[in-house]
């Protein structure tokens, strides 16, 4: 059977993780909420762009009231990891569906010219900006690269330009891919946004912080790492995501170890304390040992985080709810 047969019939295999790290992380998560699988939005065998049979980093985005003439409330960005890649949309009235592929998918391709041709393009952050009213979306391409274009209606963008490399990062760093990006003021600094971002050092992923007081331009990284891996994240870290409640200061992250954690990071984030494990993935599929690349959503009295579910290089898109 192929993966997708057996997707369905919730048989697919396991992965194995990397190299240990060399310290100890704590265990509390305390105020921390327990997320419950809830299912897959939907099925990759049944979408029309599908070039690689696996996708990965969603971005979960309510846009009512926001962006022009929406298809629905809530717009879902993924996109393949291989090549070609692929920015993609699927759209619902609910989160917990029916999920709508976008006919038009993929909304950004890996070549746009004259900005840009690469290999790939991956890893969608979409942002909302009350001010100009408009959407802007971050992506790598290639790994070295993030960049970002804007949209009014969430569906057709125009580029902007690159925002983070690795040329802006010490010389033994060699990818600045898989970043997000939050409005947020570190007290004592003139920035009104940060980026938190994958970067490999050395061989080692770890997380990595920049600041700006644009969306677009401006952008300064910090050059030690925000975060690196500890024992029990098996040597490689990715896919950070700013958590703001609890008072903020947390970044929630994956590790190899195919588990998303939690570190206190402070809300000047000048610490890193390892706090635990936030969710495991379940055995069975989609998750089949592997959860990665959370985003969050409130409707109701529920907190939605879709990720993305199953081995590296073979995954797909899932969700999961947890009670405020």
């Amino acid at each position: 059977m192929d993966r997708r047969t057996l997707l369905k019939l919730g048989l697919a295999g396991g992965v194995a993780g990397l190299a240990a790290g060399t310290a100890t992380p704590a265990t509390a998560l305390s105020g921390f909420p327990t997320f419950a699988y809830a299912g897959v939005p939907f099925d990759p065998a049944d979408l029309t762009y599908n070039p690689t049979g696996e996708f990965i980093f969603p971005c979960i985005r309510g846009v009512g009231g926001r962006v022009q003439n929406p298809l629905a409330s809530w717009y879902l960005y993924y996109s393949p990891h291989d090549s070609p890649g692929g920015i993609c949309l699927a759209y619902s009235d609910s989160l917990d569906g029916p999920w709508r592929e976008y006919s038009g998918n993929p909304v950004i391709p890996r070549s746009w010219s004259p900005h840009y041709s690469v290999s790939h393009v991956s890893s969608p952050h979409a942002h909302w900006d009350p001010d100009s009213k408009a959407m802007y979306l971050y992506f790598h391409g290639e790994n070295t690269t993030t960049r970002v274009a804007r949209s009014t209606d969430g569906r057709t963008f125009s580029y902007v330009g690159e925002v983070m490399t690795t040329a802006k990062l010490p010389s033994n760093v060699t990818e600045a891919s898989y970043a997000r990006v939050f409005p947020y003021s570190i007290p004592g600094r003139d920035n009104r946004y940060i980026m938190l971002f994958m970067g490999n050092q050395d061989g080692t992923r770890k997380i990595f912080l920049a600041t700006s007081t644009s969306l677009t331009t401006g952008w300064t990284a910090q050059q030690k790492p925000l975060i690196s891996p500890v024992t029990g994240e098996n040597g490689q870290l990715s896919s950070p995501h700013y958590w703001s409640r609890n008072g903020g200061g947390h970044v929630v992250y994956h590790s190899a170890a195919g588990k998303i954690h939690v570190a206190d990071v402070g809300t000047a984030f000048d610490r890193e304390n390892h706090l635990g494990v936030l969710h495991a993935p379940r055995s069975s599929a989609p998750d089949d040992g592997r959860a990665a690349a959370p985003s969050f959503a409130a409707t109701g009295d529920s907190l939605y985080m879709f990720y993305e579910a199953g081995a590296r290089l073979d995954a797909t898109i899932a969700y999961a709810k947890a009670l405020l």
